[in-house]
This record gives C-alpha cells, sequence and structure tokens, in this order.
C-alpha cells in the first residue's frame, strides 16, 4: 500500500488544468475586461478607439464589433462575448456595444452572488428567466412603427449616427438611409422583407461627407473596356453576360498542325469571325451596354466599341445580381439566347472619375430594387468610419421596418425595463428572486455608462430617471448634451425593439454559458502559453 500517494497523472505533460471558483473567477474577469474594453465607446458622447495592427494599418472606430473583431482577442471566455457581438451585427447591425456591456454588467452582478454561495446553475435558471421576462416587458412597451412614417424612420438612422463619424452631416445621410432601404423593401400580404443584400455600400475618398450621394442605380468600380467605346449613353438597354466574349481554349487537349502560311491566316480568320459573330448576337438583341462577368477578348472590344456599345468586363458576381435587381435585366449564360426580353433598362449609363478611379453609374433605373449609397469623405479613414456609422444606421432603419416595433433610446428602455423586473421579482420565491434582481441592476448599466462617458455623474442621472420613470414616464431618459433628464421620445431619440430584444437576449445566453463552466482545461497544443489561460490573464490586453 505504500504507493497510494503517488499522484496519477491523467493529462499529458503541458496540459494545464484550472477548477472550480478559479476557473469561473477567471472567465468573469474575462467577460468584464473585455465589456470594460467598447464600454467607453457607448452613446454620443462615447470615444474612439485607435487599433494599429502588426502591419501598421491603423483604423479608428467606435464600432464595437469591430474594435473587438481587430483586437484578436485570443481568452477562449472573451472569446464567447466577442460572438455576443458579432450576432449582434449579423442579427441587427448596430447595438454590439450595447449588447456586450450587458453581458459584462451581467457576468458582475452574478460574481457578487457567487460570493454568497449561491450555486451557478441557480443564477443562470434566474438569469434565463429575467430574460424571457425582459422580451414580453419590452414587447409591451415598444410604439408601431410602418413605412409610412418617415420622420420616425429618420430619427432612428440619426440616433445611430449620433456620436459616430458622420455625425456632422448625419440629417443628409439618414435621410438617404431611409429612401435607399424603402426602395429595396419587398411587402408581401403586410409582411416586411428587407435585404439588405440590395443596398450596395460604396466608399470613395475626396470630397466631403456632404458629397454622398444615393444612386438609384448601381455603382461600379470599373471602367469601360475600351477608349472607343462612348462614355455616356442615355436610355440604356442592359445587356448582363455570364460567359466569356472570347474564344474558349478547348475542353480536350487538341493539336493543330499548321502546313502553310495561309493556312495560319484562315485559322486567324477563322477565330476573328468567330468573334465577329458573338458580337452580331449582342447588337441584334438591340443592348446598347454591355456587363460580362469573365473576360472580353480585344477583338470583341473592338466590334463592340465600333457597334457603339458600353461593356465593362470581370463584374463581380453579387454586383451582376444587384444590377439585374436594379435595371430588370436577366443575366444569360447562352449568348445565343440573348434576346430583347433579357435586357434591361438604365435611364443613364455614364463613366465618371472619382478621384483617380474611373466608375460606371448605372443610374436613373426605373423603381429599381437595388440602389448605391456612395458615401465620400476626406481621409481613408475618415470614409471607413462613416461607411461603419451607415452600415449601423441602415441595420436599424431596416431592423425598425422588419419587426414594426421601436423603442426611445437614451436608457430610457432600460431603466423602465429594470423598474418592471423589479416588481416582477416580488412574485418569485427561492433564490432565483436574487437572480432577477442581480439582471434587473445589470440593466442599469447602460444609462449609467451613457452619464459617465458624458462627463456627468451617474448616480445623480440614474436615481432623476428612476423618479421619472416612477412617475410614469416611461420615455424618460438622458440628454447627455443638456446633462438633464427627458422625454427622449418627443427629442426624437428612437431605436429598432430588436436591438435591445437581440442584445438581451445573446448577453443573458452567454451569461448562462460562461457561469456554468467550473473546469477548464487547456491543451499544450493551444496556445496557452500567449493566450492568458488561467492562470494569468496575459492573452487579453
Amino acid at each position: 500500500m505504500s504507493n497510494s500517494n503517488q499522484p496519477i497523472y491523467i493529462l499529458p505533460e503541458g496540459y494545464q488544468r484550472t477548477m472550480g471558483r478559479d476557473a469561473q473567477r477567471n472567465n468573469i474577469l474575462a467577460g468584464k475586461i473585455v465589456a470594460e474594453t467598447v464600454r467607453t465607446t457607448l452613446g454620443p458622447k462615447g470615444m474612439d478607439k485607435m487599433i494599429v495592427d502588426s502591419l501598421g494599418d491603423v483604423i479608428v472606430t467606435n464600432d464595437g464589433v469591430t474594435i473587438l473583431e481587430e483586437m484578436q482577442i485570443e481568452h477562449p471566455a472573451a472569446k464567447m462575448i466577442v460572438e455576443v457581438a458579432k450576432t449582434q451585427e449579423n442579427e441587427v447591425g448596430d447595438g454590439t456595444t450595447t449588447a456586450v456591456v450587458l453581458a459584462g454588467e451581467l457576468l458582475k452582478n452574478a460574481e457578487v452572488l457567487l460570493d454568497k454561495d449561491i450555486h451557478p446553475t441557480v443564477i443562470a435558471k434566474g438569469y434565463r428567466i429575467a430574460a424571457e421576462e425582459s422580451q414580453k416587458i419590452l414587447k409591451g412597451m415598444a410604439e408601431n412603427v410602418s413605412p409610412k412614417d418617415d420622420k420616425i424612420l429618420v430619427n432612428i438612422a440619426i440616433t445611430a449616427m449620433t456620436g459616430k463619424g458622420a455625425e456632422a452631416n448625419k440629417e443628409l445621410l439618414a435621410d438617404l438611409t431611409v429612401k435607399a432601404v424603402k426602395q429595396v423593401m419587398d411587402e408581401v400580404d403586410g409582411v416586411i422583407d428587407i435585404d439588405m443584400d440590395n443596398i450596395k455600400l460604396e466608399k470613395k475618398v475626396g470630397g466631403g461627407t456632404e458629397d454622398s450621394e444615393l444612386i438609384q442605380g448601381i455603382v461600379l468600380d470599373k471602367e469601360r473596356v475600351h477608349s472607343g467605346m462612348p462614355k455616356f449613353v442615355t436610355n440604356g438597354k442592359v445587356a448582363l453576360i455570364d460567359s466569356a466574349l472570347e474564344i474558349k481554349n478547348t475542353e480536350t487537349d487538341a493539336k493543330i498542325q499548321i502546313t502553310d502560311p495561309s493556312q495560319m491566316q484562315m485559322f486567324i480568320d477563322q477565330e476573328e469571325n468567330m468573334l465577329k459573330n458573338m458580337v452580331d448576337l449582342v447588337v441584334k438583341s438591340g443592348a446598347n451596354v454591355v456587363f460580362c462577368q469573365k473576360g472580353i477578348d480585344d477583338i470583341a472590344q473592338h466590334y463592340l466599341a465600333k457597334a457603339g456599345i458600353f461593356a465593362c468586363r470581370r463584374v463581380k458576381q453579387s454586383d451582376m445580381q444587384k444590377l439585374a435587381r436594379a435595371t430588370g435585366a436577366r443575366i444569360v449564360t447562352n449568348l445565343k439566347d440573348l434576346s430583347s426580353s433579357d435586357l434591361g433598362k438604365a435611364g443613364t449609363v455614364i463613366e465618371k472619375k472619382i478621384g483617380d478611379e474611373g466608375m460606371t453609374y448605372v443610374q436613373d433605373c426605373k423603381n429599381p430594387k437595388a440602389v448605391t449609397l456612395l458615401v465620400r469623405g476626406g481621409t481613408e479613414h475618415v470614409t471607413d468610419e462613416i461607411e461603419r456609422a451607415v452600415k449601423d444606421a441602415l441595420g436599424d432603419v431596416s431592423a425598425a421596418l422588419t419587426v414594426g416595433k421601436v423603442v426611445a433610446g437614451g436608457g430610457a428602455p432600460e431603466v423602465e425595463l429594470a423598474k418592471k423586473l423589479r416588481e416582477f421579482s416580488n412574485k418569485l420565491s427561492g433564490r432565483e428572486q436574487l437572480a432577477v434582481m442581480a439582471f434587473a441592476e445589470a440593466m442599469e448599466v447602460i444609462p449609467r455608462t451613457l452619464a459617465e462617458n458624458a462627463g456627468l455623474d451617474p448616480i445623480d442621472m440614474l436615481t432623476d430617471l428612476k423618479a421619472r420613470h416612477d412617475k410614469g414616464d416611461k420615455w424618460a431618459g438622458l440628454d447627455v448634451f443638456k446633462g438633464k433628464v427627458i422625454d427622449c421620445w418627443k427629442a426624437g431619440v428612437i431605436e429598432p425593439l430588436k436591438i435591445k430584444t437581440q442584445a438581451i437576449k445573446s448577453s443573458a445566453e452567454v451569461t448562462e454559458l460562461i457561469l456554468r463552466i467550473d473546469d477548464i482545461i487547456a491543451g499544450s497544443g493551444s496556445k496557452s502559453e500567449s493566450s492568458g489561460m488561467p492562470p494569468g490573464m496575459g492573452g487579453m490586453m
């Protein structure tokens, strides 16, 4: 029995294992650090982050998901929080910082309960109950919105862009955003469907933000293939061709033997003839504009130019699909099948020089179902940040229309939600009640952070907010510019309901997932040395 005290190794050398409270503490700490990183960017007075990657490329942004993706986080629990931001970005397009800050606060409040010896599964259950109740409360307090409510939709877009790089021209950009979304919107039996892929965001450095415009059609990063082609085509009849206007190599290996020069000439003439026949098919269809997904041979270019046809080659498949939706053209794979019924219509097709690059505008399409938002800015960093702000605004307007419900911003829905959740928790018995209370408290992190980022006293502001909500003013929120509590709905600070419901859903789910982990086994093959796997948090910062 003398060997009974010998240690037994069940894991290979180099593995690290952290168990129990240590594992939970490390995971919670990782989540809190991620939330702290983006917290200062929240709200109209949020600050920006500058991220410099290993190649020296610089990104200046206050967009939560962009910051977290560019930070290249290694810690496994922290990565889960980053996933929350990505889900929010994919589902709504905005509210990523809100979702991450909520997740961080839920973890922080859970830690307090863990210290009181409340079991993690009890906290997770309480959070789940609170998250489900939150969805009902939010839906109950939301207001209806329809495509006719232009003023509300513009306010949603303005709210999304406030505090971002696009703020100086937010009215113009908000107006363009709403028009773009309404243009591509499909309504079938009262159900609104918006495919954001039909809004092409094209950015170009040069000019100012005020030069941004909405084009009723598609802008391509392409020039015409031949200088002899017209630069400007009115009343464009557009052919979209998905095959090459050039002679393909034979499918099987073939050998052509030529014994005298005249045969060589015949061979060249025959090739030229084939290309001419291809162009003749295009001319015969009546097309005066051609967009080809593949290559166009030099000889074919010459014949197209002679026929006065405007042509672009190697157009991306996604752009071809957008062109089809904008002009009403059908994409043709077999040239022999091309007929006038396959052609689309565009008021004008024009090649313009923007900065030092040529671009093709397919514009003035009649009721296009795909449009282009051309974003301009003084420098590359400015243009990138404006593009991110416009993306958020597009996501918000689209989410508001698809769900048909909106709430006020400025921290108003969170304070109202916290109040209703506290009332709800009083109906519960058992320890879950404490978890629901902790969940309610976590909701208040949003108005508190808005106040902190604006340099206001968070305690005073929260007290004022709660007092107004207790009087029944459900849209009382913060005006961070004046430093007082206002009716956010009347002030036009409006957000889609989906931002809130999605943020609460995903932050609650990830918190439950992290709380249930009590054992971390990190393999030596993983990046455990650099990933800040417990012990230590080296990989986070």
